[in-house]
C-alpha cells in the first residue's frame, strides 16, 4: 500500500490530538465556570437529548463530544485519546485522523439515538397500556419496571405511592399518577448523553486494527496486545449495554457505535486505496 502522509518527524503530540486535548479542556473549564457564575447549564444545552424532548438540538449530535460529566471523565478519555491517538495521527495524517475521530463521534451519537428509540418506545408502550387501566398496582409496576431509581428512592413518587396505597380505592389519584407517569418519562428524555467516549472507543479500534500485536500496558503494569484489548473493551462494553443496570449511567451503546462506524470506516478505506493513503 502507497503511504501518501508523510510527517516531518514523529511527534507525541500531533497538531489535533493536541487541539482535541485543548479544545475539550477548556470546554471543561467552560462548563464549570458558567454553571457556578451564571447558573448556565453548558452540558446540557450541547449534550445530546433524545430527539423528542424539548432541548433536543440537531447541532448535539456534534457538541456533545466536547462536554463531560465531572473531571474523572474528561480526564480519562483525553488520557485515552492522546495514548491511542497520537500514533494514528503519525501515521494516517491530521486531516484523515480528525475526519475518523468526527465519524465516529457522530456515529455513536446516532447509535446511541438509536437504543434510546428502542427503550422510549416500549416506555410509551408501557405508560399507554397503564392509561388504559390505571391502578395503584399498575403504576407500582409501570414505575418499579421502567424507572428504578424513582421507585427505590425516597422522594415525590415514592410518597405518591406510599400515599396511595393507605385509599388504594380512591379515584383521586388516578389523574396524578397518569401526570406522574408522563413527567418520569419526560425527565428521563432530558438527560443528555455527554463526552468523547463514542470516538475514543473508535480510536481504540482504530489502534487495534492497525497495530494488533502492539503491547499496551494496562495500569502501565501489565502488556497485552492491542487486538485483545479491543475484544476485550468491546465485549465488555456489550455485556454491560444488554445488562442495562439501573444504576450504570454510562452510554455502553454510544461506545460500541463509535466502535462500529470505526470499523467499517476502516474497510471502506482499505478497500478504496489502503489505510494509509491520506
Amino acid at each position: 500500500m502507497s503511504q501518501q502522509y508523510s510527517p516531518a518527524g514523529f511527534s507525541l503530540l500531533p497538531p489535533v490530538v493536541k487541539n482535541l486535548l485543548i479544545i475539550n479542556g477548556l470546554f471543561f473549564l467552560a462548563t464549570l465556570s458558567l454553571n457556578s457564575a451564571f447558573g448556565i447549564e453548558l452540558d446540557n444545552i450541547l449534550g445530546l437529548h433524545y430527539f423528542q424532548s424539548d432541548l433536543f438540538r440537531p447541532y448535539q449530535f456534534v457538541t456533545y463530544m466536547f462536554v463531560h460529566a465531572n473531571f474523572s471523565h474528561v480526564l480519562f478519555n483525553m488520557f485515552a485519546l492522546w495514548m491511542f491517538g497520537y500514533l494514528l495521527e503519525n501515521v494516517w495524517g491530521p486531516k484523515r485522523f480528525l475526519t475518523y475521530y468526527m465519524i465516529t463521534g457522530i456515529g455513536a451519537a446516532i447509535v446511541q439515538t438509536f437504543v434510546h428509540w428502542l427503550d422510549f418506545s416500549s416506555i410509551q408502550a408501557a405508560a399507554q397500556t397503564y392509561a388504559a387501566n390505571p391502578t395503584l398496582d399498575g403504576f407500582v409496576a409501570f414505575v418499579r419496571h421502567n424507572f428504578p431509581r424513582h421507585y427505590e428512592a425516597e422522594g415525590t413518587i415514592r410518597n405518591f405511592i406510599n400515599e396511595w396505597s393507605l385509599a388504594r380505592n380512591s379515584p383521586e389519584y388516578i389523574p396524578q399518577s397518569l401526570e406522574y407517569a408522563s413527567q418520569l418519562i419526560k425527565l428521563q428524555m432530558d438527560i443528555p448523553t455527554v463526552g468523547a467516549s463514542g470516538a475514543v472507543y473508535g480510536i481504540l479500534l482504530a489502534f487495534g486494527m492497525m497495530f494488533p500485536n502492539m503491547l499496551v500496558y494496562i495500569y502501565f503494569l501489565f502488556p497485552i496486545k492491542a487486538k485483545w484489548i479491543v475484544i476485550l473493551y468491546g465485549a465488555i462494553e456489550l455485556f454491560s449495554g444488554i445488562s442495562n443496570n439501573p444504576s450504570d449511567n454510562v452510554a455502553h451503546f454510544a461506545h460500541l457505535g463509535g466502535m462500529i462506524f470505526g470499523f467499517f470506516l476502516i474497510i471502506y478505506w482499505k478497500k478504496k486505496s489502503g489505510f494509509y493513503s491520506s
